[in-house]
C-alpha cells in the first residue's frame, strides 16, 4: 500500500519510519505510527522507552527521567512524518524545525514506560507546516507543544 495520497489511515513499521526519516540510533526517537492520515493532517506514534537509552546514563541515572528535548524532538519527527507523507513530491527531503511554541512538561517520562505522540496539522501554507503536539503515557499527557518546521530539498 501506498502512503502517499492515501484516503484510509495507515500505520508504519521501523522499516518504513527510516524510509522516511534519516534518523537513526540514537536519535531516532519514534518506534511505530500507529495511524496516519496524511490528507487530514492527523498522525499518532509511539517510542518504547527503556532503561538502555544511553541518555539516561548521565540524565539524573538514580532516579532517570526522559529529557524533555528528547520528548520535543519525538513529537516533531512524528510530525515531520505525517507532513513528508502528504505529498508524494516531498517523500526524501527533510524536515526542519523553525519553532516550538508553547512546550510543556508535565509529568517524568521514565523507563517502561510508553510514550504515545499525537499530532494535528493546524495549518500547512507550502513547504511550512505547523502542528499542536501532545504525548501521553497511558492516559496522562505528560508533554505539549506547537511545531512549526519546514520540508528543506535534501541536495544529493
Amino acid at each position: 500500500m501506498s502512503i502517499f495520497g492515501s484516503k484510509n489511515t495507515i500505520k508504519l513499521d521501523i522499516k518504513e519510519i527510516c524510509d522516511l526519516l534519516p534518523h537513526r540510533y540514537p536519535f531516532l526517537l519514534v518506534d511505530k505510527i500507529t495511524s496516519l492520515d496524511a490528507q487530514n493532517g492527523k498522525i499518532v506514534g509511539l517510542k518504547n522507552v527503556t532503561m538502555n537509552e544511553p541518555f539516561f546514563q548521565g540524565h539524573f541515572p538514580s532516579r532517570p527521567i526522559m529529557p524533555g528535548v528528547l520528548i520535543v524532538e519525538a513529537m516533531a519527527q512524528v510530525s515531520g512524518i505525517c507532513a513528508l507523507t502528504k505529498d508524494a513530491s516531498l517523500a526524501g527531503n527533510l524536515f526542519y524545525f523553525t519553532s516550538i511554541e508553547s512546550a510543556k512538561f508535565r509529568i517524568p517520562v521514565v523507563p517502561g514506560n510508553t510514550l504515545i505522540m499525537k499530532a494535528n496539522l493546524l495549518k500547512s501554507r507550502g513547504t511550512i507546516s505547523k502542528f499542536a503536539c501532545e504525548a501521553f503515557v497511558e492516559d496522562n499527557l505528560v508533554a505539549e507543544a506547537t511545531l512549526t518546521a519546514q520540508v528543506i530539498t535534501e541536495e544529493k
